[in-house]
């Protein structure tokens, strides 16, 4: 099933614009403000950007920087930074003060757009002197020439383990980014996405911006998810599929809203990625809602996508991201040769959408690679029909008395008590067996339930080695901009007495 052989978009992202502006129809809607852009206005107010950048003396592949929340205005910087030939530096407004100092600074940027709701957190963090620019300004410079294979995207990882790094990706692959999901999901010019994840995320900007962008359909775009408002928005914007992250896929089945009839019709599918899906929440998610749920896995450094589940009627097996799409991906032992099926290994990509490298660090980019195949981190296993099943991270197995045990088999667990909106199991450093198994939980508002209650479930379906001693009940659990839960966190700011 992996149609890594189909041939992917060729060109540059203003080579895309142009096309789509010759076309005509609605880009994007703004739910919250009841304003639409169209392609021709979107390319014109783009290109104007392009070429006072041009005029400022900004080179070709020099980063410039993007501070803004989802927006019109953060949209056509973005695709001004691309047309004109610049490296677009998306910029992480939920990073913290720190990690957007050191983002401004290892870019090299010496000028950003800045939205005015960004404009104190700029200034709080540009200890660089960047220069702030705006779109649309006139000019009369002539735009750089450019190629595929040009830098396009500088994109920087949550940093949850270490200094962030700075992922490269080329024209061509943040192109081939948009692609895989297109062709994944079937997306048409008939289609309208949901842009609810933050376009400085790689899901929000390669999935549906990309995605749209090469499919030729349209987006409604807000500035930030609400569970509340959520299906309010997609009913008056008519969108026919969505993009979402796990816990917010779980805030919708906790909430008190429901999707009206059309929009229930109307909607194709939505999906989930950045982090793995429990099985109850997405059964339970489909037979509320009437909306199959399509789970996928991506990375930053693959311009997001490189797994998918076929859409229905093709077989969904629930629990597995799925299959690759527009690229080569395996499981493979420590070294290096491809694993058994149902053998765990470690899952590796080849294919146009992978990343040129990281920005200022040779190390980490030859360490990211082997033998031509990306190196993701990730484990899992492949069954016989090709689908993939992620068993956990490197990074994040929890090693106790010398047996690894698999966090997100505790969190599935968790998951099946319905009082359980986000959970997250994690290793506690521990003297007799070296680590030990806690979790952390957010439950529904007024929910009675116990921590002798979840642990007992643990111990019932996992035996009392697997089970954590001790879980902590909080009122949100740490995330990235995604709204993936951040995993290695938790040992570290855990510190709320835990209910018995």
């Amino acid at each position: 099933m992996n149609v890594s052989a189909v041939t992917p978009p060729g060109g540059t992202v203003r080579d895309w614009l142009a096309r789509r502006a010759r076309l005509g129809g609605t880009a994007f809607v703004f739910p919250e403000t009841g304003t639409d852009l169209d392609w021709p206005t979107l390319q014109s107010e783009a290109l104007a950007m392009a070429r006072h950048l041009t005029s400022r003396g900004v080179t070709k592949g020099e980063s410039v920087a993007i501070v803004a929340p989802n927006s019109r205005d953060g949209l056509i910087a973005l695709y001004g930074v691309l047309a004109g030939g610049f490296r677009a530096t998306m910029i992480n407004l939920a990073a913290g003060r720190d990690a957007i100092a050191y983002a401004l600074d290892h870019s090299g940027a010496r000028f950003a757009f800045v939205h005015p709701d960004c404009r104190a957190l700029f200034d709080a963090a540009n200890d660089s002197g960047i220069q702030t620019i705006t779109p649309g300004t006139d000019s009369d410079a002539a735009l750089h020439d450019i190629t595929p294979d040009d830098h396009a995207l500088l994109m920087y990882t949550s940093g949850t383990t270490g200094r962030p790094k700075g992922v490269l990706h080329s024209h061509a692959s943040l192109l081939a980014g948009g692609w895989t999901t297109a062709i994944a999901h079937e997306l048409t010019q008939a289609d309208r996405g949901f842009c609810i994840l933050p376009v400085y995320h790689i899901n929000g900007l390669c999935v549906t911006i990309m995605g749209a962008l090469v499919s030729g359909g349209s987006l409604a775009v807000v500035s930030k998810f609400s569970a509340s408002r959520f299906w309010v928005q997609a009913d008056k914007a008519c969108v026919t599929w969505f993009s979402a992250v796990p816990t917010i896929i779980s805030h919708l089945l906790h909430g008190d809203t429901e999707p009206t009839e059309p929009s229930r019709n109307r909607l194709r599918f939505g999906r989930s990625a950045s982090s793995a899906l429990a099985v109850e929440t997405q059964s339970a998610f489909e037979t509320r809602f009437s909306v199959p749920i399509i789970e996928t896995m991506g990375l930053t450094e693959t311009a997001a996508q490189i797994l998918s589940n076929p859409l229905p009627p093709g077989v969904r097996k629930i629990g597995s991201p799925g299959v690759g799409f527009g690229c080569d991906v395996e499981i493979q032992s420590e070294d290096g040769t491809t694993a058994a099926n149902g053998t765990e290994g470690e899952i590796v990509v080849r294919g146009p959408n992978v990343m040129l490298g990281y920005l200022h660090n040779p190390d980490a980019t030859a360490a990211a690679f082997r033998d031509g195949w990306l190196r993701t981190g990730d484990l899992a296993r492949k069954d016989e029909d090709g689908y993939i099943f992620v068993t956990g991270r490197l990074k994040e197995l929890i090693i106790k008395g010398g047996e690894n045990i698999a966090p997100r088999e505790v969190d599935e667990v968790l998951y099946t008590n319905p009082e359980v909106v986000e959970a997250a199991a994690f290793a506690r450093k521990c003297d007799r067996y070296g680590e030990t198994v806690e979790a952390a939980v957010r439950v529904r508002p007024g929910s009675r339930v116990t921590e002798s209650d979840l642990v007992s479930l643990c111990q019932a379906r996992l035996g009392k080695f697997k089970s954590p001693d001790t879980i902590h009940f909080l009122e949100e659990l740490p995330k990235g901009p995604s709204g993936k839960i951040q995993r290695l966190k938790l040992a570290g700011i855990v510190t709320t007495p835990h209910r018995q």
